[in-house]
């Protein structure tokens, strides 16, 4: 499952380069995926809707299991 979030996070990560962040895969734990943003998205203030809106739609819709992401600072 971790491969699975890995390459969804590689799809979505050239989006958050453009803006001068990233993300780093911190655990995937009972359906459950732990992010870290790092960069501009780490303070970002809109960094609760590209993780919730963006990030975690696209690993619900593409990765059987997956029901939820927490960010992990």
């Amino acid at each position: 499952m971790e491969n699975e979030v890995q390459e969804v996070l590689n799809k979505l990560r050239p989006f958050l380069l453009r803006d001068g962040g990233d993300v780093e895969l911190v655990d995937v734990d009972e359906g459950i995926v732990r992010l870290r943003l790092m960069g501009a998205c780490g303070s970002c203030p809109s960094s609760t809707i590209t993780l919730k809106a963006g990030i975690e739609r696209a690993l619900v819709e593409e990765v059987p299991g997956i029901r939820e992401v927490e960010q992990v600072f």
